[in-house]
């Protein structure tokens, strides 16, 4: 009985020392992504115009980081407020706790070297080395051209400063310990000739994050076979819901059917001047996409976007696009 004793107390004080290791690990060795790359981005007007566009309307980092006005479709960032941050993505939206946009004009971003910011861009880790959950989606742009995240970097330098203190995020357990595992070190990939439709199109969609909204995803996590067939969630202020729709090439629920003037005349109508400001009726439905940029994207670019959906695996998926708020 006195040997069982004892074997069962080594047994608990193994296992004791390997979850301390492994969360010591966990807390101390990672995120693990290599140091911060020694480099200056030049602010030319060439760099800084590809920067606004990229983040305006493919990256649309200005939608995340600025106020938006849900009182109108698609709620569009509020004059004024460009890269402030302060957007919440907490819970109640379905994440592992409360995130918030940070303040990417140079009151808020003026501590980080261009090298930190293109790590915490591409990777997710901070100046600091601590990771960041992937609300902002740096898995996707760690597959982008270094020469666009440098422009992107160059045109955010640019932005009217606006002292904004942002509070600090904080993920749940057991987020708070695995977050660590998730930046990973970039691959980045040169941007493809416009000529080459479809991979060029596959970039843009990339860069955009298509993927990450318009699949289903369980506790945060995409589930494999089901991209780009829409049907992810998202509550809206109000109280209603909106699925993400359908944009895989499927002829019955997705976009298998549709032309390419289809597609653009979508974009189109829903970024017009009318559109962005006239206010919503109550009750009338919103959208979490951000039309207002997207459509300012060139049309070529749309174009090619068009082109690389076409090709992707069909997923038949059904969406209901709207549920209205309960009474």
């Amino acid at each position: 009985m006195k040997r069982f004793k004892k074997i069962l107390i080594w047994v608990v004080v193994v296992l004791i020392v390997a979850v301390a290791g492994f969360v010591g690990y966990l807390k101390l060795a990672l995120p693990n992504v290599g140091a911060a790359p020694d480099m200056k981005v030049e602010l030319t007007p060439e760099r800084i115009a590809r920067g606004e566009y990229l983040a305006t309307h493919v990256t649309v980092c200005i939608d995340c980081h600025s106020q938006r006005d849900w009182t109108k479709f698609s709620g569009p960032p509020v004059e004024g407020t460009f890269g402030m941050g302060g957007g919440r993505f907490d819970q109640s939206l379905g994440f592992p706790g409360s995130y918030y946009a940070a303040n990417i004009t140079p009151a808020g971003i003026s501590r980080y070297s261009d090298g930190e910011l293109f790590r915490l861009i591409t990777t997710g880790v901070t100046k600091e080395g601590k990771a960041i959950f992937p609300v902002m989606p740096y898995p996707y742009y760690g597959r982008m051209d270094e020469d666009d995240i440098k422009s992107i970097i160059a045109y955010i330098r640019t932005l009217p400063p606006i002292p904004h203190e942002v509070t600090k995020s904080e993920s749940d357990f057991p987020m708070n310990f695995l977050i660590n595992t998730i930046p990973q070190k970039a691959s980045l990939t040169k941007l493809p000739a416009k000529t080459d439709v479809v991979n060029y199109g596959s970039y843009l969609v990339n860069a955009a994050a298509c993927m990450e909204c318009h699949t289903k995803a369980d506790k945060g996590t995409l589930i494999a076979g089901k991209e780009f067939g829409g049907g992810r969630e998202f509550p809206m202020p109000d109280g209603s819901i909106i699925h993400s729709a359908n944009i895989s090439p499927d002829k019955e629920t997705g976009i298998g059917n549709w032309t390419e003037e289809m597609f653009l005349d979508l974009f189109h109508k829903r970024s017009d001047s009318a559109t962005m400001h006239t206010p919503l009726k109550p009750g009338a439905q919103n959208s979490i996409m951000p039309w207002i940029m997207y459509g300012k994207m060139d049309e070529d670019d749309l174009k090619a976007i068009y082109t690389y959906l076409k090709t992707v695996k069909p997923v038949k998926n059904a969406v209901t696009i709207y549920t209205p708020p309960k009474k």
